[in-house]
This record gives C-alpha cells, structure tokens and sequence, in this order.
C-alpha cells in the first residue's frame, strides 16, 4: 500500500531564541555536509531575534540545490535556517525510519525533479509532501531503521579511521617542515613548488547530468572529506585539473580542500595546485598547513 510523506510527518513549525543558540546548536545549508555526511559548527549565527527551531529525533534537510544531499537526524534540540526543512515524524512512525525514508537518493531525485529555480534550485515544500512512500507497520519500520542503523555506524567508524589517518599525515608534515626546520633552507612562496590554475566556470548551456564531456565542479559545495562528489558534467571545459591535484576552495569560505581522483574541469570558485615535481602529497599537506593564512581571506 502507498501512501504520501504527509501521511508520516509533518513541518515543524516551532521557533527559537538566537541568543539561545550558538555555533554548535545553529545549522544552516553552509553547515551541513553533503552526500548525508551531517553537520559541522556553524561559522556565524543568524542576525534576526528569533530562527526556525528544531527538536532532537528531528530530520533537518537542506532545501537549496537538492542534489547536494545534506540531512541529518538531530541529536539535541537547537535552532536552524529558513532554507532548511524540519520534518517532524507523527504519531505511529519510527523517527529513524523517517529518516531513512528521506535520505533515499530517490526522495532527493524527487525534490530536484518537482523543485523550483534553475540557477538555485528550491524544494517545492507542497510537492515534497506528495512524496510517495511505501506503508510499513510500525514494528516493520523499527527493524528496517535498526539494520540501515548499523551499517551507518560502520561508516561513521570508518570516517573516523580516516580522519585520524589524516591527523597523523599532518603531524609528521608538521615535525619535518614546521617544528624542525633547517635554517639552510631558502623561503619561498607557493608557486615555487606547484603550478597554480583558477577555475573559470564553461556556459551553462554545455552543463548536463549524463556523464557527457569532462566531470565538473563549481567550488566546495561538491566537497567531501577527500574527494569531490560527481553531479555535473559539461561539453567545453575551460579549465582542467589533473589527477590528484590539490582543489582549493577561493570563494567564501576560502581555503576548504579536496582531491581531484580524475582529471576534471574546474569553475571560478575553485583553483588546482599541482606539485611541479610529482611530490602531490606534499603540496595537500603545504596547503593544509596554509589553512590559517588562508582563513585570513574570510574575515
């Protein structure tokens, strides 16, 4: 039996005191992480008196450029932007089956396909309600929940055995190159040891989602932990990246990085490092190190 999302949850409608909130309490689409990788604390807060509030077992989705993919189940109570969208699961439904149902890439596919807007496309908040859905019993939807659950909790796992590989990388960059450095060695600057090139955005009307021409990426929204993730592609590339160069994000907020897995056109709100001596991991971890000089460019 089918029935619509409106069936199961419903917007919440609540709102929040700002002076209430702060970085880690405040979401917005510039703090969620795409492909459903969560959240992150919030660079600045709102500047009006009042935002839009949530609750924890809450699911908060971004609903600016919905291919983007950023939800996340809340785990404490806080405030959030307008752009984004608090689903409230009613009476009688898991609220991580809720969750589930929306991080289904199809339910994504859906709010691009009824959105509207072409430059900043905008979930339809009516049509998303019309979502259609699949009807399970409520101890159908805690077993489901509980098995996407554990697999969920593996990725997390594994993200952190990432992460703290990386924080290792850079602490042995830090001991040779910062900590321990050789007074013999001469100073320079970036471009003596990587060639630098700006993106320059192609005309919109060679962009396609077909994997047609070279993949595309217009700055850090695309951004994931290592690698961008693929949405764009287009026929007229302007400016390449090569594999395994070093993206750099060159728009507010500046100084956010990825890695190019493949050769790939590069628009203006992003620019690609490449070691001129084949030396690439030590050009990512230069760049990591550069992170404070760049957050400069923010203020």
């Amino acid at each position: 039996m089918k029935y619509n999302l409106s069936d199961i949850c419903e917007y919440a409608k609540g709102k929040v005191d700002v002076s209430a909130l702060d970085a880690e309490t405040y979401i917005s689409t510039e703090n969620m992480i795409p492909n459903k990788g969560g959240i992150t604390n919030a660079s600045s807060l709102p500047t009006a008196a009042q935002t839009q509030a949530f609750l924890a077992g809450d699911v908060l989705v971004s609903n600016i450029r919905p291919y983007f993919k950023k939800i996340w189940f809340a785990e404490f109570d806080g405030g959030c932007s307008n752009d984004i969208l608090v689903f409230r699961a009613k009476n009688g439904i898991n609220k991580r089956f809720l969750y589930y149902i929306l991080a289904d890439n199809t339910f994504f596919d859906y709010s691009m396909a009824t959105s509207k807007g072409t430059k900043m496309p905008r979930g339809d908040k009516t049509a998303i309600m019309k979502y259609e859905i699949t009807k399970f019993t409520y101890k159908e939807q805690k077993k489901i929940a509980g098995i996407l659950e554990i697999f969920d909790k593996k990725i997390y796992l594994n993200t952190e055995i990432n992460e703290n590989l990386q924080e290792q990388a850079q602490a042995i960059y830090t001991d040779m190159f910062i900590s321990n450095t050789d007074s013999a060695w001469p100073i320079g600057v970036l471009s003596d040891v990587a060639e630098i090139t700006m993106g320059q955005s192609p005309k919109g009307d060679t962009y396609n989602e077909d994997g047609e021409g070279s993949a595309f990426f217009q700055g850090r929204a695309e951004f994931g932990f290592r690698f961008p993730t693929r949405r764009l592609f287009t026929t007229d590339p302007k400016r390449m990246s090569q594999t395994n160069d070093v993206l750099l994000s060159v728009r507010a907020p500046v100084g956010d990085l990825n890695v190019a897995y493949e050769p790939c056109c590069i628009g203006r709100g992003l620019g690609a490092i490449h070691s001129k001596d084949e030396h690439q991991s030590f050009v990512l971890y230069t760049m990591f190190a550069l992170r404070q000089k760049l957050d400069m460019f923010n203020g």
